[in-house]
């Protein structure tokens, strides 16, 4: 039976799961229209989505193709223009205002990179959709909720028009399990704050909702 698939349908029979067929560099070798695709890293803040970016895009280098990474501007967590991990990998990057800039900007590429793109405008679903469809692979890392649970900006769009999604985890600084929530433990109340371990912690679910419980107890005795 076996022999009758294809490659790519083999790898999902053999391994039970999306195998690491679709991310190899020479896929991308001849870009012609809708040849592209779109990949999501996706989960909590400390899970690793920056450093699987990372990966991927080291990899693209070393099979000698064309990439482009960008980042919003409002991100200067760690620095102006390069894209950096929790663990302080980095690299070059294109810091841009808005995800049309991606568009303009894109020329001659194989392989486009865009991190934290929680950040960005809600039309970046489009752009990268666009790109894809020119033949490019985009891979998109970012968070997808926010410190409240709730879907994070364009994130739910890109990941309903996606092929490929990576859902990464953090450990939960209480229980030791899966974390996929971003707890915020200290500033305001905007959907968009910048910080690190100072600001935000990951939880589990059940971590998370005993600490959201403890808020509202808090916030109820100071009523």
């Amino acid at each position: 039976m076996l022999n009758l698939l294809n490659d790519k349908t083999k790898a999902y029979c053999l391994n039970g799961c999306v195998s690491d067929y679709m991310f190899l560099e020479d896929t991308v070798r001849s870009k012609r229209p809708g040849g592209g695709w779109i990949e999501v890293i996706c989960g909590s803040m400390f899970s690793g989505k920056t450093e699987e970016l990372l990966r991927r895009l080291n990899r693209a280098k070393i099979a000698n193709q064309r990439i482009e990474i960008f980042k919003p501007l409002i991100d200067t967590r760690y620095d102006d223009e390069e894209v950096v991990s929790h663990n302080r990998n980095s690299i070059r990057s294109t810091p841009v205002g808005s995800s049309e800039n991606i568009l303009l900007l894109a020329s001659d590429v194989d392989v486009i990179g865009i991190d934290e793109a929680q950040f960005f405008d809600t039309n970046l679903h489009n752009v990268c959709n666009e790109l894809a469809n020119q033949g490019i692979r985009v891979i998109v890392a970012g968070l997808d909720m926010d410190f409240q649970g709730n879907p994070f900006g364009p994130m739910p769009n890109i990941l309903a028009v996606a092929e490929y999604v990576t859902k990464v985890h953090a450990i939960c600084v209480k229980t030791g399990k899966l974390a996929n929530y971003s707890h915020r433990i200290s500033g305001g109340s905007d959907t968009i704050e910048l910080g690190e371990l100072d600001r935000y912690e990951p939880l589990s679910r059940e971590a998370y909702l005993r600490a959201k419980i403890q808020e509202e107890t808090s916030a109820e005795n100071d009523e």
